[in-house]
């Protein structure tokens, strides 16, 4: 039991700090440094004592970043890519942090071991932060149903599926993914898919305030390898596929798997796998509830027809034996898989059938297979596919549902997987008639290396199995250059940075939106201007 002390009352603004800042909650019962120690099963470094140094002290928050401490923070100082949180200590002090919690080479820099508060030591202080922020807040997943997502591709796709379903339930939903979160219906930016573990504890208490009471979350690869969601209890966890990507994280596929299989260690409540892949079928175990739009699972789909726009209809078998009719405004037989994925997990939470079904045909995901239709007589779509085998799938769709040219638009980004570039485009080439590369957010690196990887990749291809292949580096110019050229009937596709609203060069964050420039280079086309 958490001792019984008063509430503190917290800021509902965090006056003066950066506007990245996390949300926190308004009021949060301070809980003793003495109880955090013990459960954290970390030790006070030399010259501290339990009764001298720790018997006052209570924490009412944490962070692992030294501009965002508020006065009775604990503040984490873990070791970084480029430099040790403890470098930061006396920043975080002097903004209030009443005790750092850190590992024993951050207790010896001298921020630390000079700065007059607790220190806790932890041989792996990032594996018991997350533990330590639950509870600090008051295990806020507790009250929640989250319901997580993990995979490679369809985590946005999937988590926007569920919450849609939830809302037409009638629910109050937040949501937690790469393109945005959202607590009842207000919007933040994301600035990750998985938020670091004391900004998504005081995340999710923020919205157990609030009166959310289900929250589809996606959980990338990097979030379970470091630690982000521990002490985050799921009622769902649930995997779409996996393919190449973050393998300058990862040194392998098999090491990539392992940390996604992670979800499904015993901290799901239920468990729900697409077994279209061999990566699926390996998380298979008693009671886990199967999808699939190959083979047997427990829910599947039929009778899938597309229309003309790209909607598609299609029944959805359920594990009782039940035929549901359902509608997707979305291509793809992907989407057909995310949207059995997203059924499964409303079901384990309760929701019923008719509500999953108004969900699906209702739902909008922002940069995913995202029309820009202004008039024109040729398809234009906006999507994040940033990985082969999501470019492959998302230009299998579009190629499926028109007699037309398939005109792509791609680049890769910079300081990122450089192995897959090559492939990213050889996957375009082969299925396209013209592939604009060009620049998507190069970050440190030049961009012209990059999209030389990608050209090797895509005129690699012999040539009668590919279409044209053009060099345009100019991202806007090569989005204007891909709308000149296409015909009636034909299908443009900007690929690769879907949501996003700014492009990284240099160091340096551009404005710039793929929506906003193909809606701009049609408008010029049609002789219009935007209103």
């Amino acid at each position: 039991m958490r001792a019984q002390v008063a509430f503190r009352d917290v800021p509902a603004k965090l006056e003066g700090k950066a506007v990245t800042a996390p949300p926190r909650p308004t009021r949060i019962q301070p809980v003793p440094l003495a109880t955090l120690i013990a459960r954290a099963d970390a030790r006070l470094s030399a010259g501290d004592t339990t009764s001298d140094a720790v018997s006052d002290v209570a924490v009412t928050g944490a962070t692992l970043r030294a501009q965002h401490v508020l006065p009775g923070d604990l503040f984490a100082a873990l070791l970084g890519a480029r430099a040790h949180g403890a470098d930061f200590a006396a920043q975080a002090i002097a903004a209030g942090a009443v005790a750092v919690l850190t590992d024993a080479a951050g207790a010896d820099r001298p921020a630390v071991r000079d700065s007059g508060v607790p220190v806790l030591v932890h041989p792996d202080p990032r594996a018991a932060l997350g533990p330590l922020a639950a509870w600090i807040y008051g295990e806020p997943s507790l009250a929640l149903s989250v319901l997580a997502v993990t995979g490679t591709s369809g985590k946005t796709t999937t988590s926007h599926l569920v919450e849609s379903g939830l809302a037409a339930a009638g629910l109050t939903t937040g949501l937690i993914g790469t393109v945005e979160t959202r607590i009842a219906g207000n919007r933040l930016a994301s600035a990750f898919t998985t938020p670091e573990a004391p900004d998504l504890q005081a995340l999710l208490a923020v919205m157990v305030e609030r009166g959310v009471t289900h929250v589809p979350m996606e959980v990338s690869s990097h979030a379970l390898s470091l630690g982000r969601v521990a002490g985050t209890r799921f009622a769902v966890g649930a995997f779409t596929n996996l393919s190449q990507d973050h393998l300058d994280f990862h040194p392998d596929m098999e090491d990539y798997f392992q940390a996604k299989a992670l979800l499904f260690d015993g901290r799901s409540t239920a468990e729900v796998v697409c077994v279209d892949q061999d990566w699926g079928r390996r998380l298979v175990h008693e009671g886990t509830v199967t999808v699939s739009t190959t083979g047997e699972a427990d829910w599947t789909a039929s009778n899938v027809r597309v229309s003309l726009s790209g909607e598609q209809t299609f029944l959805i078998h359920t594990p009782g034996g039940a035929r549901v009719e359902a509608t997707l405004p979305m291509p793809g037989t992907f989407n057909i898989a995310n949207a059995l994925v997203a059924a499964a997990i409303l079901d384990k939470a309760g929701i019923p059938i008719e509500a999953i079904v108004d969900g699906l045909a209702q739902v909008r995901v922002p940069g995913r297979m995202e029309r820009v239709a202004l008039g024109q007589d040729f398809t234009a779509v906006v999507d994040y596919s940033h990985k082969p085998e999501a470019v492959a799938l998302a230009l299998d769709a579009m190629r499926a549902r028109t007699d037309g040219r398939v005109i792509v638009v791609l680049g890769c980004g910079g300081d990122r997987d450089t192995a897959k570039r090559p492939l990213m485009g050889e996957a375009a080439a082969r299925r396209s008639d013209l592939l604009v590369v060009t620049d998507d957010n190069p970050r440190s690196e030049d961009p012209a290396t990059i999209r030389s990887a990608m050209l090797t990749g895509a005129t690699g291809v012999p040539a009668a199995e590919r279409g044209e292949v053009v060099d345009i580096g100019d991202r806007r110019r090569a989005i204007a250059t891909a709308v000149a050229n296409a015909r009636s009937g034909d299908v443009v596709v900007i690929a690769g940075k879907g949501h996003e609203t700014g492009q990284e060069v240099a160091g340096v964050v551009h404005p710039f939106s793929d929506r906003d420039e193909l809606a701009a280079a049609i408008r010029e086309r049609l002789g219009t201007v935007a209103e």
